[in-house]
């Protein structure tokens, strides 16, 4: 089965180890080059992440769109703070103006006090509620041909019908981040992708699990492809990537230490995801787990974000990579502490030996499977 390599691109540069360098908010030459750079590197689609500091990310999509040819686009979302037909017409707008290269990563929100900065003040739970109405509205206002009516508990509709459907059939792909029980049933009822922070195999395995029996319940037949984020951090040999990766933890702890107190009481304290959580549980196991799996970065940073490494050369960071396919994982979302450096190397180092793998795999399993199919 093909694998899909995601990466992130950001509206001006600088990084979680990379002071930001002044110049415009908004960087559109810088997002011209990011967004060609991880084209070149034949990354499959690029995340545009959602803050309430955050240029808005469809805009953002919708900018480099224009200047790349091949690369997808996956649009962070939440729900909540546009109608969902509204927000069905954007995406679908969106869609057609790329011809197909368009995907929503739907964001419930984990964090309190990031969602009542945008005037959302539902507790975690009701905000699931909450997204597994817009889900049902935006699905089928991407799909219906006759108008329709829609009564739930946070949305109605009456006779709604759309001017403008997305130009993927039958909708534009779904992707839904999320690692709590509540996350797993609306997950598991709406995605397409199921996005997963790093963690251990074995946690993995698990989450994966939690992901399909949601889906079963919902009644599908066919449950959501798992997505895994990592932070690879690569050199030549296991022994350089290492040096590289300790350089990186001492400079992620330079930049902690000297983060503004709302940010440090943001990474360190307070409420967080579940996604978080699980990333502080598996560090306090240990820095080092699997065949290359490193913790060390997410627990000096409290595990805002994906925030856990593969480390070593290549070679070991693809078959670390093929461990997770092994288990279930066909799309890595993945990007670096150096952002626009290390995709021009994943694409030149990485991605190619975890591709070439899994096409020499399928290769080998073709004929087995048309054997069986014969007798």
């Amino acid at each position: 089965m093909p694998v899909e390599f995601i990466g992130m691109i950001f509206h001006r540069p600088g990084s979680d180890i990379q002071a930001f360098a002044g110049g415009p908010e908004i960087d559109r030459d810088f997002v011209q080059r990011f967004a060609q750079a991880h084209e070149d590197a034949d990354f499959d689609r690029v995340l545009i992440g959602t803050a309430s500091l955050a240029p808005e990310g469809a805009q953002v999509a919708a900018y480099a769109v224009a200047h790349t040819e091949r690369l997808s686009y996956l649009v962070s979302h939440r729900p909540g703070f546009r109608a969902p037909t509204v927000a069905s017409r954007e995406l679908a707008t969106l869609d057609q103006f790329s011809e197909g290269r368009i995907a929503v990563h739907i964001i419930t929100g984990g964090h309190d006090a990031e969602q009542r900065r945008d005037g959302d003040f539902l507790e975690k739970d009701e905000r699931y509620a909450r997204t597994d109405e817009y889900l049902e509205v935006v699905r089928r206002a991407w799909t219906s041909t006759e108008p329709f009516d829609y009564q739930g508990r946070f949305y109605q509709v009456e006779d709604y019908s759309s001017g403008v459907h997305p130009f993927q059939s039958p909708h534009i792909p779904i992707y839904f981040g999320g690692s709590s029980e509540a996350a797993y049933r609306v997950g598991g009822k709406h995605a397409d992708v199921y996005a997963l922070w790093g963690e251990p195999l074995a946690e993995t395995a698990e989450q994966i699990a939690s992901v399909r029996a949601g889906a079963e319940a919902a009644g599908r037949t066919e449950p959501p492809r798992i997505s895994v984020s990592f932070r690879p951090i690569l050199a030549s040999s296991d022994e350089l990537a290492w040096e590289r990766a300790h350089r990186i933890l001492e400079q992620t702890q330079t930049a902690v230490a000297a983060a503004p107190e709302t940010l440090k009481r943001f990474m360190k304290g307070g409420q967080k995801p579940v996604g978080s959580q699980r990333l502080l549980a598996a560090a306090e196991k240990g820095d080092r787990h699997d065949r290359a799996l490193w913790t060390a970065v997410a627990r000096a940073t409290g595990a805002p974000g994906n925030s856990t490494a593969l480390v070593g050369s290549p070679e070991t960071v693809a078959q670390a990579l093929l461990d997770y396919y092994d288990i279930g994982v066909t799309t890595f979302l993945i990007r670096g502490h150096d952002p626009f450096e290390d995709a021009i190397d994943y694409g030149r180092e990485l991605i190619p030996l975890v591709r070439e793998e899994i096409r020499r795999r399928d290769a080998e399993t073709a004929p087995r499977l048309t054997a069986a199919l014969r007798s």
